[in-house]
């Protein structure tokens, strides 16, 4: 039976301090690099504190009898997650999108660390109602966002989920060079590559391109859809730029491909973590079947 109970799995990344360390290798060395540049390691240490603090804080209001565990943003894409499982995410709103294309349905909690510096967007949860809504969560008896995601599908089987949006383009500042499909239209472009936003994701960088380009669209968290919008298109003799923003719903979004090399495919702005896109690959785009699961205090 104690393999049944649930497990809470708290999801962190590296405080400034510890990388920091990582990077300088002792205190001394960490506080000269900072003095140099007229900042004061004790400030750094500050923050570093302050996160542990509420991270003790929020295990220790796991029920007795739960078992739980800790992972880093950098080993997620090792750790086995349990379908049973719900999930805590301490730290930025970024740390939300980072774990859920690694989720399959399990509830999950954001705690905000220092509401003084990060918007909480996505990290709601005070740290005070989170033994609440931990056993809630359990029983179904909390509010439930079911968070859109996108999806990108090659050929070749693989497939890669993102909360906020897929970058499709080139590594560099060189021209993304590419075939798009959409809606029964298709055209090549040359441009600085596009995005594939989904509803969470069009508050973030998506918005700034359309307020750069007043192309608007208007996309619900939780509506089974996503919007595309294509970042500085070039007209010339061989490419168009007739289609450039939309809306994907039941229709994907196709692009093949017209990069000899350079080409990328990455979600979230993970840009180490991406998949190669050259010439002639193709990428089918959609709203995923599956969603975030974000849990919040009603």
């Amino acid at each position: 039976m104690a393999a049944n109970r649930p497990r809470a799995v708290f999801v962190t990344r590296e405080t400034d301090y510890e990388l920091l360390i990582a990077h300088h290798a002792t205190r001394g060395q960490a506080r000269f690099f900072l003095e140099t540049r007229g900042q004061r390691l004790e400030d750094v240490e500050a923050r570093h504190d302050r996160f542990h603090t509420v991270l003790g804080t929020a295990r220790a209001a796991v029920p007795a009898d739960w078992r739980q565990t800790l992972v880093s943003r950098a080993d997620l894409n090792r750790f086995l997650f349990a379908s049973d499982d719900v999930v805590v995410a301490v730290g930025q709103d970024g740390l939300v999108a980072n774990v859920a294309k690694y989720l399959n349905g399990q509830p999950v909690l954001g705690v905000n660390p220092a509401p003084d510096l990060y918007d909480g967007v996505l990290v709601r949860i005070g740290v005070d109602k989170l033994a609440r809504l931990l056993v809630a969560s359990t029983a179904g008896d909390v509010g439930m966002e079911a968070r859109t995601m996108v999806q990108a599908e090659l050929g070749e089987g693989e497939t890669l989920l993102a909360l906020n949006e897929i970058f499709v383009g080139h590594r560099s500042h060189q021209s993304a060079r590419y075939r798009i499909e959409a809606e029964g239209e298709a055209e090549d472009h040359s441009s600085s590559g596009l995005i594939v936003a989904s509803g969470t994701g069009a508050t973030g960088w998506a918005r700034s391109i359309m307020e750069a380009t007043h192309l608007e669209l208007s996309l619900g968290r939780e509506e089974h859809a996503v919007g595309f919008w294509v970042r500085e298109p070039f007209p010339s003799i061989a490419t168009a730029t007739k289609l450039r923003a939309g809306k994907i719903t039941e229709k994907p979004l196709f692009i093949t491909s017209r990069m000899n090399d350079g080409g990328v495919i990455f979600a979230d702005g993970i840009e180490q973590d991406f998949i190669a896109f050259d010439w002639g690959r193709q990428v089918r785009l959609s709203p995923a079947s599956r969603v975030l699961r974000l849990v919040v205090d009603r």
